[in-house]
Formats: C-alpha cells, sequence, structure tokens
C-alpha cells in the first residue's frame, strides 16, 4: 500500500475512530487525545502494516491498545498524586503535634515541586489543578504532545524526588 493510499484510508477512519474512542474514554476532549495519539502511532508504525490485512481492524487495535497503556499509565502516576493530595489534606486537617511531622512532608514535596524546571512545573500543576490539556496548550501557546509530554516527564522527575525514605513515613 503506498503511502498516499496508507494517509487516504486513515483519514477515511477518522470519524468512526472518534467514535469508537468517544466509547472508550467516555470524554470529549480524551477521545481527541486519543485518537490523535492512534493516528499518530499508526503513521509511525505504518512500516508494520502487511498488505491483504484488515487495515480498520489494525488502526482499531492500535487506538484500544494506546487507550489500555494511557489507563494503566495514569493509574500508575494517580497513585503518586493520591499520596500528594492526601498528605496536603493531613497537614490541613491535624493541628497538633503529629502535624510537624506532616509539615516536614509537605515541605518536601512543596521543595521538590520548586525545584522541578518551570517548564514542567506549570503544565503538571495546571492539569493537577483540573486544566484539560487543549486549555493548558493554548494558555502556554504550546501543542497538546508538548504539554503531555512536559507532564508525563514532571511525574516522573517527582516520583523520582519523593522516592526519599523520608517522605514515605
Amino acid at each position: 500500500m503506498s503511502t498516499l493510499e496508507f494517509n487516504q484510508q486513515l483519514i477515511g477512519l477518522r470519524q468512526q475512530l472518534y467514535y469508537f474512542a468517544l466509547s472508550l474514554t467516555k470524554d470529549r476532549d480524551n477521545a481527541h487525545d486519543l485518537l490523535q495519539e492512534s493516528m499518530m502511532r499508526a503513521i509511525t508504525y505504518r512500516d508494520k502494516f502487511r498488505d491483504n490485512t484488515n487495515f480498520k481492524a489494525w488502526v482499531y487495535t492500535i487506538m484500544k491498545n494506546t487507550f489500555i497503556n494511557d489507563h494503566r499509565r495514569a493509574k500508575r502516576t494517580k497513585t503518586l498524586m493520591d499520596t500528594v493530595d492526601r498528605e496536603r489534606d493531613q497537614v490541613r486537617r491535624i493541628q497538633t503535634p503529629a502535624s510537624a511531622e506532616a509539615s516536614v512532608k509537605m515541605s518536601e514535596i512543596s521543595r521538590s515541586l520548586e525545584r522541578l524546571d518551570a517548564t514542567f512545573r506549570e503544565p503538571f500543576l495546571m492539569h493537577h489543578e483540573g486544566y484539560k490539556y487543549h486549555e493548558i496548550a493554548e494558555h502556554l501557546n504550546i501543542p497538546i504532545g508538548t504539554v503531555k509530554s512536559r507532564i508525563f516527564q514532571a511525574r516522573q522527575r517527582l516520583m523520582g524526588m519523593l522516592t526519599d525514605k523520608h517522605i514515605n513515613n
């Protein structure tokens, strides 16, 4: 299959793929993100597609696997953010001698956030506050893929900084 034919078939499936993504994510913005990511992967791995193979099934499989992998990744990183949120809540609620320990933990988390380069910290904090990828991209005037990459990198760097035994106690 030529590159032109490949691209035409992929574009021809765009609407159907969007509806499939919407059925998986249950959210328009996430469905658009999944669609974009899946189409990029299909183009990236075009050489893996074999002629006389069901093209539609191949692209749907890419989307399904992308969704599953993203879901697993989000589950792992959500654990970190849940820990950060619990620590913040604990610091706010506890006004006893134990709050000094919680204060130390919270200050370590804050220091870790401050140590992050602003390029990663700003999109990470915006996403954590509930902004959608496209809103962050628009605000920072960068592509959505860059936003996702920076948020991922921020999570990885924070996890590395917070694996210190003092945080996990």
